[in-house]
Formats: C-alpha cells, structure tokens, sequence
C-alpha cells in the first residue's frame, strides 16, 4: 500500500438514476464500477473509504448558474418544459428531460463537492467521484448530457477556500464549460486535451484559446489528431503538461478521468489504453498534491469500468500487475476474452498513424509553447 488515504464517493440513492433508453449516457457506470471495485475487494483496507454524497446546496450551485437557469431544470423536470428551457439547451437530443434529472444533477454536484471537503479538511488525499465530470454545462446553458457543472463549482469552492487549483481534463471533449468559468482568472489553471475540435463536439478548445487577462496563459488546450496513440499521448502529455503544473505549483488537482479517449469509443476517434490512464496518473501523483478525481465521458460502459477500476488501483497503490493482474483477469470481469486484469492490451500502431499522429502533435505543442509557456517563464 501507497499510504495514500482514498475516498470513493458512492451511494445506493445515486444508482436510482437513469438516462433515458437509447441516450449513450449511461449512469449506471458508476454502480458497476462500484460493484467491480468489492468483488476484487478494493473498497476496504487501510486508508480506504466509501463516502456517500449529499445533495448540493442550491445556494453553492449560483457561484456558477444563474438561478432562472436552475429553475429551468427543475421545472422541466416536473414537466414545465417552455421555449426558454429550450433555449437554455434543456430537452435537446444530448440533453435529454427524464424525471429526476434535477435532483440527480444535483446530487451528482454534491458528491464532487464532499470530495473537495475531505480534501479540504486534510481527511484524504484522494477523492473519486465517479458520477461527477460535467463539463460541457454553463452558467445558462446545458449541453453534451451536462447540467449542473460540478467541476467548475467545485473549482471555485476550492479556490475561495485560498487553493491554488489546477483543473486537469482528459475527457475525449474539451472542457469548455469550465474554461468558460475561469478564462479571466489566475487562480485556477484549466488544461484539457481533446481529439481535434474540427472533428468533435464542442468545437472549442484550440491552442490560441489560452485565457484574457488575468487569466491569459492559465487557459491551455491540446487538440489530439484522429488518431492519437499511447505513447504519442504521453509524449504530448510530457511535453506539455508536467511543465505547467510544475510551473503553476497548484495546491490540489480537480482531475476529469473521462474514458472516451479509449480506442471503440462509439463517440470518439482516438487510439489509447487505459495503460495510458494509469501512467498520467502515477505522473500525478508524483506531484504529492491532493487529487479530487472526477468521472466523465465514456459510452463504452465495459472498457469504461475497466479503466476507471484500474484508475482506482492506481489511486491506492494496488496497481501490482504481477499480484492483483493475476487474480482479476477475465473471468472476474465477466468476460473470458483476456486475462490481463484490469488493464488493456497493447494496440498496433501501424507508420502511416505515427506519419499522420506525430507531426500534428508537435504542431499543437509548438504553438503552446510558444504562446503560453513564457507567460510561466518556461
């Protein structure tokens, strides 16, 4: 063991919750993952907590939406559906109206929120909320199965509280809801890599994209081309990310683990492991800071829970290939096809990847060298 003190922020009344059919959001991940989690025994021992999550309170949630707009959510979700809603994004095709999608937007939110508190109170050092990560929501706006923006207010709670917060996201879709809500400020630094904004929703999160005043240079993008391969990420990773989080030297890291950078994605085109997952998160880790690790994207619910299972391993230390790889192979997880454990096997990557991949890739890290790291005196 790690000596790392982990919270996982779980609870039966979240599970009740559902998407409706057909929506490539699935809510029952997190269930899943938990249920994985006992089964290999790795929701006990010492330094491990389960922690259920409460309800936000309405009041911390207008730090970032406006109070029409959760009215707006609440009304539609007893069926008060208007134009305006609609206006405000509510009802469309990735935003779909369910009943108890306020109370689980809000409830989602709360755990991401009691995630901040254990950190904030020194009672862990790692809290992973695994139904967290919406953050395609803005002040006024839903967007991409997002309504309730639990990273940028849990962000903002952190830094009243005098942290220095890096937002790190690694969901498959740039972050742009929560680069909205810091562009302008220097107290939070937000880095999200993304596949190409060309080829994927939201459309935003280019390398010019850095942020306006105080907060210009505090707002990074990474666009990944089509593509993008284990190692060609962490080279992008290395090149760019390790600098600036040493340069910002953050007190806590908010960390969006969304799994739809995953190779079969049904939503996304990049090429990664989840092998990847766990070498940025060592990486992490080997800062020494406090770690609030949220959920994300995902629409392959299988590799999803395999990534976000050896996540958690990562996170306390149980990542022994030779140990605990041996013992959750295939079987364990419901499959006979590999018996690896939690992690993916090594994907081909053919010369004509690496000839369209890498040079793409150091375009993207040139231009952000050049425009944001001297900001940082890199």
């Amino acid at each position: 063991m790690s000596g790392r003190r982990t919270a996982f922020i779980h609870s039966e009344q979240i599970e009740q919750y559902r998407y409706p059919e057909g929506c490539p959001f699935r809510t029952e991940r997190a269930g899943m993952l938990r249920k994985t989690l006992v089964s290999m025994g790795l929701l006990s021992g010492p330094g491990i907590r389960e922690v259920a999550p409460r309800p936000a309170d309405p009041q911390v949630l207008t730090r970032f939406h406006s109070a029409r707009y959760l009215q707006a959510l609440k009304q539609a979700d007893q069926g008060q559906w208007d134009i305006e809603a609609l206006h405000m994004g509510i009802g469309t095709e990735d935003v779909p109206i369910f009943r108890g999608m306020y109370d689980y937007a809000v409830l989602a939110a709360g755990a991401t929120l009691v995630g901040a508190e254990l950190i904030l109170s020194g009672e862990v050092d790692v809290a992973f909320n695994p139904s967290g990560g919406y953050h395609h929501a803005f002040p006024e706006k839903a967007a991409g199965f997002c309504y309730i923006n639990d990273n940028a207010i849990t962000c903002s709670v952190l830094a009243e509280a005098g942290k220095r917060v890096l937002f790190l996201d690694i969901d498959v879709h740039c972050g742009d809801g929560v680069a909205y809500a810091f562009h302008d400020r220097s107290d939070v630094m937000t880095i999200s890599l993304h596949e190409n904004p060309r080829m994927l929703f939201p459309g935003t999160g280019f390398e010019d994209e850095i942020g306006e005043g105080k907060g210009r240079g505090y707002c990074v993008n990474l666009p990944l081309p089509v593509g993008t391969y284990d190692r060609a990420y962490l080279y992008a990773f290395e090149s760019v990310v390790m600098p600036l989080i040493g340069a910002f030297d953050p007190d806590v890291i908010v960390f969006e683990l969304g799994a739809d950078a995953l190779a079969g994605d049904p939503l996304a085109h990049l090429h990664l492991t989840n092998n990847t997952y766990a070498e940025i998160i060592k990486r992490l880790l080997s800062f020494d800071k406090p770690i609030l690790a949220t959920g994300g994207g995902g629409y392959s619910v299988e590799n999803t829970i395999r990534a976000w299972a050896l996540a958690w391993t990562v996170f306390t230390g149980d990542d022994d290939d030779f140990g605990l790889g041996a013992l959750m192979g295939g079987v364990m997880m419901e499959s006979t096809d590999w018996q690896g454990g939690f992690r993916d096997r090594q994907l081909v990557v053919t010369d004509e990847q690496r000839r369209a991949v890498i040079p793409a890739l150091d375009a993207s890290i040139d231009l952000i060298k050049a425009k944001v790291f001297p900001i940082h005196g890199l």
